[in-house]
């Protein structure tokens, strides 16, 4: 297919996926459920999972393979606009007040999840691990995977709920973030090590010391001159943002980090000035509105639900389901009431650590993309993110449901 020919292809294709991803939204809204859930589920809808069963002609017809690449470059943009997004918004949630029950619950969320996820692989042997790839690559990336919390959204729904500034919307804040950060270094580790040769391990571990060096020893001053001398416009300032972000996105990718780390990384170091709030809020909408429902497509066109028919995958499927949940709801629960926090805080906390969300989606697709993951685990893993995901606000709903029938209004303000 000619560039002229797919140009059409690709206009109709965001059409119908952004009304699609808006219709779900709509419909998923009545019941409480964020617009990131919505996009998640409409990714996965308009793939082979259900529109390619019902339709497979109108799905080929809307979604060509020779669509597929230009998908993914598009919808890779949106995720280095959303995650410098989500490195800002990382470093406005101070954690020092919280930091040793934040650690304690991350520590949890962390280790039980991995361990978990990686003896399941260890026990289902090698039939749910891509041929050519190692048993113990594979066992670390689904641990790794099922370890993973969604911060950005996770603040959504603490935000949106009036929850912010309360001791569990705080703590899990602050959960989060460390939570993320580390897996997403762990990550960075079993990609290094997945390639089994030596030089591209190399390549990953120093290049991504170079880019430590450089964002420690100048990160601070490039972004802090960038937002904050008078000589530059509001204009030249996105410019430069987004030629900074495409910059560091090109180095990650190429040393074997990828595109998500950078993009994170430049976040964490942006100066908090209002220069660099308004353009993150011109930035922003851009990235979620357009961009990355074309990610959540191209990651439900990869998503074969028709794989878990096979009785070892769903087995599998269901295992790391109850695995998920029990690692992270189950152990961030553990530890916070180990913590002396109380049982309305504790419950809330594992609820929303829980919520895997669009990271674990990213992360699945830069294993696939890295050849680390089969079809059916990616399926697996996909389905792992949308349970987690979509039981986080009705769980939520249900705790302080419950909790307003047990404790009076007073002391339930005084518990919060």
């Amino acid at each position: 297919m000619t560039p002229t020919e797919l140009a059409p292809r690709f206009f109709i294709a965001v059409a119908v996926i952004l009304l699609f991803c808006k219709l779900i939204a709509w419909l998923l809204g009545k019941v409480g459920q964020p617009p990131v859930v919505s996009e998640m589920l409409a990714g996965v809808l308009l793939g082979p999972s259900l529109l390619g069963l019902l339709a497979p002609g109108v799905q080929e017809s809307l979604f060509p393979t020779a669509l597929y690449p230009v998908l993914y470059v598009v919808g890779q943009v949106g995720l280095v606009l959303f995650m410098f997004q989500a490195g800002y918004a990382f470093t406005s949630h101070r954690t020092a007040r919280l930091a040793g029950t934040a650690g304690a619950v991350s520590l949890a969320g962390i280790s039980a999840p991995l361990a978990l996820g990686a003896l399941l692989v260890l026990v289902a042997g090698g039939g749910i691990r891509k041929e050519g790839v190692s048993l113990g690559v594979t066992a670390a990336f689904v641990g790794v995977a099922l370890a993973i919390t969604a911060f950005p959204m996770l603040a959504r729904i603490i935000t949106e709920r009036g929850q912010a500034g309360t001791r569990h919307g705080s703590l899990a804040l602050a959960s989060g973030a460390i939570d993320d950060m580390v897996a997403w270094i762990m990550l960075a580790v079993v990609l290094a090590f997945a390639s089994g040769e030596a030089g591209p391990a190399f390549v990953t571990a120093g290049g991504a010391v170079v880019f430590g060096l450089a964002l420690w020893l100048g990160g601070r001053r490039v972004t802090g001159t960038l937002m904050g001398s008078p000589r530059i416009s509001e204009t030249g300032r996105l410019l430069g943002t987004v030629a900074l972000l495409f910059l560091v996105a090109w180095y990650t990718d190429e040393i074997g980090l990828y595109a998500v780390f950078g993009a994170f990384a430049v976040g964490v170091v942006m100066p908090r000035r209002p220069e660099t709030d308004r353009v993150i809020e011109t930035l922003t909408p851009v990235a979620t509105a357009v961009f990355l429902p074309l990610f959540f497509t191209f990651s439900g066109l990869r998503t074969e639900f028709g794989l878990l028919g096979d009785p070892a995958v769903l087995l599998f499927a269901v295992a790391c389901v109850a695995a998920a949940i029990a690692g992270k709801f189950g152990a961030c629960w553990a530890a916070a009431r180990l913590r002396g926090e109380t049982q309305g805080v504790s419950l809330r906390v594992g609820a929303l650590m829980n919520a895997r969300g669009l990271m674990q989606l990213i992360a699945l697709n830069v294993g696939l993309e890295a050849g680390v993951v089969n079809s059916s685990l990616f399926t697996v893993l996909v389905l792992v993110a949308l349970v987690t995901t979509l039981m986080t606000t009705p769980l939520l709903t249900l705790i302080e449901r419950r909790e307003r029938k047990i404790i009076p209004e007073p002391e339930k303000q005084a518990v919060s």
